[in-house]
C-alpha cells in the first residue's frame, strides 16, 4: 500500500525551519516513502525536485552537510519570476479558462494540460517558465492533479459543460439580487429498524449497540425517503422525511415545505426561485409531473420558478450531495436507525464547523404512484423554456399572479 504524508502536519513543521533545514525535512521524507516518494514529496512540499535530490544527497554524505554552513536570510534568493513579469499570471489564468474541465461552479478545478504543455504555451507567448513554477502556481490558484475515478453514471452529452457554465452564470445573478437558489434531491432510501447501521461511533469500551442479525422488511417499522432542498445562500437546509413513496408530487410537497417554514422567512420580498436539480427520479428533466406539480406550486405562491438540470451522469455535482447530505451519513453513521423519530432527531442535529444547520420534519402523507398527466394539461402549464439547452431549463410563473400573491 502506497504511504501517504500528512500534508497539513508537513507544512506545521516545515514552517518552523530555516531554508536548510527544510530542505532536509523533506530529503529524509522522501527516503522513507522509498519509490515515488520524490515526486510525492515535490508535490505536498512545493520544493523542486533538484532541491530534494540535493537535500538526499547532502543527507547521504557528511563532508556535503559540513558545507552547508550558509543560512540565507529569509526573503532573500531569486525571486519569483511573477514578480518580474506581472502579466505572467494573467496569461495563465486565460490558459487555464480554456482548458478547465468539470464542474466551474466548484472551488477544485483540474485541467487537461500538463504542466510541460502550458509552459511550452507561456513560452511560445514570450514568458519564460518553468513547469515546477507552473505547477506551484496552479496549485495557489485551486487546481490539483486528478485521476481517473469509476464515479461515471452515463455518457456525457456534448452540452455538459455549457449546462454548467449556465447554471454556475444563473446561480451568481440570483445570489447578486438576493433571490433564493436551492439544490433539491432525494437521499438514499433508509430502512427503520433496529438494523446495523454503517460506520463507527464512540461507545464504552466492550458494549458495541446490539441490532437484529437480519434486515428483512417484515422487521422494518418501514422506510424512511428523504427528500432534502439546500440553500446556497444560507447554509441551511430542511429534509422531509417521506414514509410512502417518492413520487414527483412528494418532491414538489418538499419543497412546499421548505418555501413555507424556512424560505419565505429568509427571503420575505423574494418573487423568484431557482431549483437546481438531478436530471432523473422524481425530479427529472422528462418527468411530467414534476412540472405539473410545479406548475401549483407557482400558483400557490406567485413564485416565478426557474428550473435548471444538471446534464445526464453528473449528479455528484450537485450541492446538495456534499453540502448536506454527506454531513447527515456522517452524523448518523453507526447508529441504528430504530424509529421515524430516531431519523428526524439525527438529520435535526446535523451541523458543521461551516455553519450547516439542517431541519427535518416527517411526511405521513401516503403519496399514489403511477399517476398520468395528460397533454391537455402538460399545455396548460405557464412554462417558457430556455434557449440554452431548453430540455434542461426552463421558467414556470403562476397562471393567476394576483389571486397566487393574495394566499401567499
Amino acid at each position: 500500500m502506497e504511504q501517504r504524508v500528512d500534508e497539513s502536519l508537513l507544512t506545521k513543521v516545515m514552517g518552523t525551519l530555516d531554508e536548510a533545514q527544510r530542505r532536509w525535512f523533506v530529503g529524509r521524507e522522501a527516503i522513507l516513502l522509498g519509490h515515488g516518494g520524490i515526486k510525492q514529496m515535490c508535490e505536498v512540499s512545493g520544493l523542486s525536485k533538484p532541491t530534494v535530490i540535493k537535500a538526499i544527497k547532502e543527507l547521504n554524505s557528511e563532508e556535503e552537510l559540513r558545507k552547508e554552513g550558509r543560512i540565507r536570510q529569509i526573503g532573500g534568493g531569486r525571486k519569483r519570476v511573477e514578480e518580474g513579469d506581472p502579466k505572467l499570471l494573467k496569461l495563465l489564468s486565460q490558459a487555464m479558462e480554456e482548458t478547465t474541465a468539470g464542474d466551474p461552479m466548484s472551488l477544485l478545478k483540474w485541467t487537461s494540460k500538463s504542466t510541460y504543455q502550458i509552459r511550452d504555451q507561456l513560452k511560445r507567448l514570450g514568458h519564460s517558465i518553468s513547469e515546477d513554477t507552473v505547477q506551484r502556481r496552479l496549485k495557489e490558484m485551486g487546481y490539483s492533479l486528478q485521476s481517473n475515478a469509476k464515479v461515471k453514471e452515463g455518457s456525457s452529452p456534448p452540452e455538459r459543460d455549457s449546462q454548467f457554465r449556465y447554471i454556475n452564470e444563473k446561480a451568481k445573478a440570483y445570489v447578486k439580487r438576493g433571490d433564493p437558489v436551492i439544490s433539491v434531491d432525494a437521499k438514499k432510501h433508509e430502512r427503520v429498524g433496529n438494523f446495523k447501521n454503517q460506520g463507527k461511533k464512540w461507545r464504552p469500551k466492550g458494549q458495541p449497540a446490539e441490532v437484529n442479525v437480519y434486515d428483512y422488511p417484515s422487521l422494518a417499522e418501514g422506510t424512511a425517503i428523504p427528500y432534502g432542498a439546500y440553500d446556497l445562500q444560507t447554509n441551511q437546509g430542511m429534509v422531509n422525511v417521506g414514509v410512502s413513496h417518492e413520487t414527483a408530487e412528494f418532491a414538489v410537497e418538499s419543497i412546499r415545505r421548505w418555501w413555507k417554514k424556512v424560505g419565505r422567512r429568509h427571503y420575505p420580498e423574494t418573487s423568484r426561485l431557482m431549483i437546481c436539480a438531478d436530471g432523473g427520479g422524481s425530479n427529472g428533466s422528462r418527468n411530467r409531473a414534476w412540472r405539473f406539480y410545479l406548475q401549483r406550486l407557482c400558483d400557490e405562491t406567485g413564485l416565478e420558478i426557474v428550473v435548471c438540470h444538471y446534464p445526464p451522469g453528473t449528479s455528484k455535482w450537485n450541492k446538495i450531495e456534499h453540502r448536506m447530505f454527506s454531513h447527515i451519513s456522517m452524523n448518523w453513521r453507526g447508529e441504528p436507525l430504530i424509529s421515524f423519530e430516531t431519523v428526524i432527531n439525527l438529520i435535526s442535529a446535523t451541523k458543521t464547523r461551516t455553519g450547516l444547520k439542517v431541519k427535518a420534519i416527517l411526511d405521513k402523507r401516503e403519496y399514489e404512484t403511477g399517476k398520468k398527466i395528460s397533454d391537455k394539461e402538460m399545455r396548460e402549464l405557464n412554462l417558457e423554456v430556455h434557449e440554452q439547452n431548453p430540455q434542461w431549463n426552463y421558467t414556470l410563473a403562476a397562471r393567476n399572479p394576483n389571486a397566487a400573491r393574495t394566499k401567499r
